[in-house]
Order: structure tokens, then sequence, then C-alpha cells
């Protein structure tokens, strides 16, 4: 499929076919809805939590890092049950390692958040 689009036009088009995506990934995904919510509960703490502005930046990396990689995973499922409605191994090792970076994502953020509170509690 060859894009049509050049220049703003192309880059204007990009924005709306992200916009789906997450549109798509919002209607169809639970853990993605679970995950933006707890994103959109901790930008706020995250605002006012006195921690310095380094800190800051990498717990609020590491929670947009866990929502990119989600997003990849379910791209990834996507494809795979498109591709193999059957079960295949190599399908499920697919699965099964889109899951797992979104796990390491997940303890990535849970990591430095614990460090966090820790730096203020102890």
């Amino acid at each position: 499929m060859k894009a049509n689009k050049t220049g703003f036009a192309r880059i204007f088009a990009a924005f709306f076919y992200s916009a789906d995506g997450m549109a798509s990934a919002f209607k169809g995904e639970a853990a993605f809805r679970q995950e933006l919510l707890l994103y959109i509960v901790l930008l706020p703490i995250l605002y006012f939590l006195p921690v310095s502005l380094l800190f800051k930046c990498l717990l609020f990396a590491a929670n947009t890092l866990v929502l990119i990689v989600e997003l990849l995973n379910s791209a990834v499922e996507s494809i795979v049950d498109l591709v193999s409605p059957d079960y295949n191994i190599y399908a499920k090792q697919a699965k099964d390692m889109g899951s797992a970076a979104v796990l390491l994502s997940l303890l990535l953020a849970a990591i430095l958040w614990a460090c966090a509170l820790y730096t203020l509690l102890g």
C-alpha cells in the first residue's frame, strides 16, 4: 500500500491513523484501558510528587513506555491472530514474547515508583 500524501498532508493523515490506533486499542484491549487509567491517575500524582525533575522524567518515561509496549503487543497479537487463526507454537511464542515485554515495562515502572516512595518515606 503506497501512500499518496506528501508533506504536511502526510503528517496530518498520520496523526489520524495514530488516533485510530489508540481508539482501536481502547475499544478492544482491556489491558490497555487498565494501563491508561493507571497512567491518568498517576500523572497528577507525578506532578505533585516532591522528587527531582530528573526522577519525575524517569517516572513519566516509564509510565509512557508501558502504554507504548502495550500498543505494540496488541499489534503483534492482531497480526498473529490474522495469519495464524489455528494454534501454532510460533504464534504462541510471538504472543508470549509481547506479553513478556509488557511485563518488563510494568516492572520497570513499579520499581521506579517504589524507589520514589522509598526516597520520600525512607
